[in-house]
Order: C-alpha cells, then sequence, then structure tokens
C-alpha cells in the first residue's frame, strides 16, 4: 500500500497539532481544563471533553508518537476504509477508549468511598479531601491503596489520541495479520497478528498492576485497551455484515 497521506488522516493531523498548540500557548492551563476530560464527578468534567480530549496532548514526544503512528498505520486503513468509513471507526474507538477507562475510574473512586466510609469519615470530611486536595498524609497507611485510588480517580485527566490510534492498530493488523512489525528497542520483525495483541496485554497487565517498563505510571492503560476492543468489534461486526451480505445477494 502507497504511504502518500490520505484525507482523513490529514485533518486528524492539523487538528491534533492546532490543538496542542493551543495548550502550549493559552496560559495558566485553560485549555488543558476546557478540553481534558475529566472524571464526570468532578467540577471541572464538560460533556463535550469526551470528544476533545482525544485531540489533546500532554507534550511533545506524546503527540510526536501518535501521531507519528496515526500516519503510519491510519493512512494504511484508510486506504481500505474509505474516508467516511475511517473517521467513523477513529471516532468510535477513542469514544470506546473514553467509556473503558472512566468505568475503570469509577470502579478505583467507589471503591475508595466505600473504605472511607467503612473507616468513619464524615460526608463533609470526603468533600474537603476532594475539594481542596488537602488531606492528613496518616491517613494513607490505615486505609491503603484505596485511598489513594479514590483521590486519584477524582483529579483524573485524560488526554490523547492513543485509545483511537490503538483501534486503528487493531484494525491494521485483522487486515493485514502477516504484515512484520518492530518496536524500537526491540528490532525484530513480529507479524502483526502476533504484535498487537502482545501491545495490547501488555496494556492490560499495566492497568492492573501499576507497572509498566515501556510506558510512564500516568499513562491511561485502560484506555488503550479499551479502543483496541471497541476497535475489534467494530471489525468483527463489519467483516460478519460483509460475510452476510455475500451470502444472501
Amino acid at each position: 500500500m502507497r504511504q502518500q497521506i490520505t484525507d482523513a488522516v490529514k485533518h486528524l493531523l492539523i487538528i491534533n497539532v492546532l490543538m496542542f498548540i493551543g495548550t502550549i500557548t493559552i496560559g495558566n492551563g485553560a485549555f488543558y481544563e476546557w478540553f481534558a476530560l475529566y472524571f464526570p464527578k468532578n467540577q471541572l468534567f464538560q460533556p463535550w471533553q469526551v470528544l476533545t480530549h482525544m485531540f489533546m496532548h500532554g507534550d511533545l514526544t506524546h503527540i510526536l508518537f501518535n501521531m507519528f503512528a496515526l500516519w503510519m498505520f491510519g493512512t494504511t486503513v484508510e486506504q481500505v476504509f474509505g474516508m467516511r468509513k475511517f473517521i467513523v471507526f477513529y471516532l468510535l474507538s477513542g469514544f470506546g477508549a473514553a467509556i473503558i477507562q472512566v468505568a475503570f475510574l469509577y470502579f478505583q473512586y467507589n471503591t475508595g468511598l466505600e473504605t472511607l466510609i467503612e473507616s468513619g469519615f464524615s460526608p463533609s470530611d470526603i468533600v474537603k479531601i476532594l475539594g481542596d486536595g488537602q488531606y492528613d498524609k496518616r491517613w494513607v497507611p490505615a486505609l491503603g491503596d484505596n485511598f489513594e485510588g479514590f483521590v486519584s480517580a477524582f483529579n483524573s485527566t485524560m488526554v490523547g489520541a492513543s485509545g483511537a490510534i490503538m483501534g486503528v492498530l487493531v484494525a491494521f493488523g485483522m487486515l493485514f495479520p502477516e504484515s512484520k512489525l518492530m518496536l524500537i528497542f526491540l528490532p525484530i520483525p513480529i507479524k502483526a497478528k502476533y504484535f498487537i495483541p502482545a501491545i495490547i496485554a501488555l496494556d492490560l497487565f499495566s492497568a492492573l498492576s501499576g507497572q509498566s517498563i515501556f510506558s510512564p505510571s500516568n499513562t491511561a492503560y485502560m484506555a488503550h485497551v479499551g479502543g483496541a476492543l471497541t476497535g475489534f468489534l467494530l471489525m468483527y461486526f463489519w467483516k460478519k455484515n460483509e460475510r452476510d451480505k455475500y451470502r444472501w445477494n
């Protein structure tokens, strides 16, 4: 397949770059507060953030890696799908990533809330913890990881195209399973049908264990898993519909 940039990928690249410029030029973090995805119970959450967060990035390395992956895999997938179908696939993968990540955060939040209530904290104490982020560090050993997860979930933000791009990566792997891929620091060619499931498995392990040898700890691993899962389901049902149409025609 030719790697000449396709229309949808080109416009997605432009939007992401413009949003990144806005992030670094508009002071006091206002742009980030407007368009990053906050936890729904946080006062900074707005409905449009479910869409806008996937065009935001935290730093230059973040956007460079994501945009390179979008160009490298998205161009090929768009050549197969066409522009409109690719855009729908990309956005739905991004939405799926956000839903899975937020669901994971709700689990952490609710588990921590139950721990606080069982430990005798009053509603006013909990509001204070979430309101100004100030709490007695002596509480942490007694409450354990659930307390940290509770505070972390409430104050979490999600940015980046990674979830949508994971969906695109899955589509590439299902369309071209025999294609060989490799990591920069592990220059060993691996077929896409093995490489992509391995990356997803590493993300899932990182999300559940809180550790990763490849990515920083603030990476939204469950968003990666959610984007990949959404991409897989879309590919599965689209292929099934195509087979059914062929069978009845």
